[in-house]
């Protein structure tokens, strides 16, 4: 019930009768008479009568369920932007936001408490913050076009300080993710302290997103940003540790001690879908939206936030895949495990596993890059 069509109702009575003051609304929605203005001035909790003559702001009852679940939604730390979605969606709906935006989340927080952990790490001791490192890293990159796909808008690099994949899509998605990787490499060119890595994927991240607006500027023939864009997975070694960036649905993942450990988290539709439990990953892979992301680099389309980063220790026979969607959207993990576990070396697990997606019908480009961890 809108305030102006309670006002010609209640016109000409004593709106008490029936309402409640700010005050009594208050304390029946635990919400103080200060955060009730605030919400009736954002458009979220209006009161349903406000006196013409004195200002008075009136509360139906019947608001305070409402309410209390807004005193709730701010608790867990919601955005009053999303608060307002949600309290205009039925019940069930509403269920469903709300576990979607905690999914969200819990996969933000894990991500800052990896780095807050490194940090804790690093300023604990005064050898952690010189650390350089004593293991090196062997690698391959190979990408191909598929047997649907006419032009290959992959792109892999894979060198002694820098590991990467992207997958470009739109008339610039070559240009994207060339850029895109383009712009890691002089980032990563010389031994970086472990003290100082992170600082280096933050502005490496900044950079790749910089290039990638410049390469799709006027891709469409306008002069503007279209829609293109590219994904991006890229490691960079250090000499004793892996700094991750990472954003779209490309994949990192690790071989350690003979089991395969996915290190990313796609930023897609359907994964956000598995994350609030109304998705399987059986389900997911065949959904008409898999292919939706919720974050790229691009100069249009569904941007969201910039790419994750992540730091992680290295350690003697690890192996590393990076990878476009070309190649884990057709083969599944235990086959990805299976061909990295028995390669002899990075080349030819990156020639196998590229023959696994031939094999599966290479309905899309794709793009692998290996690298194998080893003491100097």
């Amino acid at each position: 019930m809108r305030r102006h069509e309670v006002t010609d109702q209640w016109h000409g009575r004593r709106p008490e009768a029936a309402l409640m003051t700010i005050g009594a609304f208050a304390r029946l929605s635990r919400l103080s008479a200060k955060a009730l203005r605030r919400y009736d001035e954002l458009g979220l909790l209006e009161p349903v009568l406000v006196d013409p003559v004195n200002g008075y702001r009136y509360y139906d009852p019947a608001q305070a369920r409402t309410a209390r679940l807004v005193a709730w939604l701010r608790r867990i730390g919601m955005p009053l932007a999303r608060i307002t979605e949600v309290i205009a969606l039925d019940d069930g709906a509403a269920a469903a936001a709300i576990r979607t935006y905690w999914a969200r989340v819990e996969a933000e927080t894990a991500a800052r408490r990896d780095l807050a952990a490194f940090l804790i790490d690093q300023l604990s001791t005064e050898e952690a913050m010189t650390q350089v490192g004593t293991l090196g890293i062997r690698y391959a990159a190979r990408t191909e076009t598929g047997a649907v796909r006419e032009t290959n808008q992959d792109a892999a690099y894979a060198g002694a300080r820098l590991l990467a994949v992207a997958d470009g899509f739109g008339a610039g998605g070559a240009r994207a993710s060339t850029a895109a990787i383009e712009a890691l490499k002089p980032v990563a060119r010389g031994a970086v302290p472990a003290a100082e890595l992170l600082n280096l994927l933050h502005d490496a991240a900044e950079q790749a997103a910089r290039a990638v607006r410049d390469a799709v500027a006027g891709s469409d023939g306008s002069g503007t940003p279209d829609e293109s864009g590219t994904t991006l997975t890229a490691l960079m070694w250090t000499g004793a540790q892996l700094g991750l960036v990472h954003i779209g649905d490309s994949r990192a993942y690790l071989l350690r001690d003979g089991e395969l450990f996915r290190i990313t988290h796609d930023h897609s539709l359907v994964q956000s879908m598995i994350d609030d439990g109304s998705l399987t990953e059986e389900e997911a892979a065949s959904h008409p939206q898999r292919a939706l992301l919720l974050k790229v680099l691009g100069g249009g389309g569904p941007a969201g936030s910039g790419p994750d980063l992540d730091v992680r220790d290295a350690r003697p026979d690890d192996r590393y895949l990076l990878c476009s969607d070309g190649l884990s959207a057709v083969v599944a993990g235990t086959e990805l495990a299976r061909v990295l576990a028995a390669a002899d070396g990075p080349g030819t697990a990156v020639r196998e596993l590229l023959a696994l997606a031939a094999a599966a019908g290479a309905p899309d480009n794709v793009a692998c890059a290996v690298a194998d961890v080893v003491a100097l």
